[in-house]
């Protein structure tokens, strides 16, 4: 029965929050994509910084945690080097075949996809532990996953939809990167002894791919927008983002 309630509440965290998040982030946001990236940045960070470096902490001395960042971070920069490499040679190609548009696709989709779903992983492992130990502890936990994932869902399509991605193509990769809550879930339910070891691992790299993505890809492109009122819209979605996220936080404690 415990494993029932396992992939019920990691389902419920993984795959029908996208949902959730799809119904605002499809509709109401959907227009406002290109501003709201300055929100993807301040929930990126405060994921990344507030969230996941404090568990992984909490599993591994501060100078693993740092250098599991900082791999991270070099891993995600050949990952996106490659990306770009594949993406010039694709557009090469359409010119030599006639074709006027390059390729949609930004390779930061495809990065913020990964990130999620090694952070989803750990949700669903998470989830499983505390239902091992007890079934109230473990519906409290897959409902804090359930408020904070929402907000995080929400900025993931954000960045999806200004990378060129579809409203349809943003919304099954999402459901695919939450899938891997479930697969947390089960190796969790599974194999917990064997795999808690590499969580605070997991965790870092997660909070890497979010850090690289902010930084390196999100960040330049708001700098591109330099008129006088575009500074105080994006700090302010920012700080917006980020208070989401403490929100969230808040609710979870």
């Amino acid at each position: 029965m415990t494993l029932v309630y396992i992939l019920l509440a990691t389902f419920a965290g993984g795959v029908l929050s996208v949902f959730a998040a799809a119904s605002l982030s499809l509709t109401l946001l959907a227009n406002l994509a290109h501003r709201m990236v300055a929100l993807s940045v301040g929930i990126l960070l405060a994921v990344a910084f507030l969230d996941l470096l404090p568990e992984a902490t909490a599993g591994l001395d501060i100078k693993s945690v740092g250098g599991a960042v900082i791999a991270g971070i070099l891993l995600f920069f050949v990952l996106e080097k490659t990306a770009l490499w594949r993406h010039d040679h694709a557009h090469e190609q359409h010119e030599l075949d006639g074709h006027s548009h390059e390729p949609a696709h930004s390779p930061t989709g495809m990065m913020i996809i990964l990130g999620s779903a090694m952070h989803n992983f750990v949700d669903g492992v998470l989830v499983s532990a505390t239902f091992l130990q007890d079934t109230k502890l473990g519906l409290a936990t897959a409902i804090a996953v359930i408020a904070h994932e929402i907000p995080h869902e929400i900025g993931d399509f954000i960045v999806l939809l200004s990378s060129g991605y579809s409203r349809k193509e943003s919304l099954w990769l999402n459901v695919l990167a939450g899938s891997a809550a479930v697969l947390g879930g089960i190796i969790g339910w599974a194999t917990l002894q064997g795999v808690t070891g590499v969580i605070p691992y997991v965790m870092a790299l997660a909070a890497a791919s979010f850090i690289y993505i902010a930084v390196a890809d999100l960040i330049p492109e708001l700098q591109e927008h330099r008129r006088p009122h575009d500074f105080p819209v994006q700090l302010a979605l920012l700080l917006a983002g980020i208070g989401i996220i403490l929100l969230g936080m808040r609710l979870e404690g």
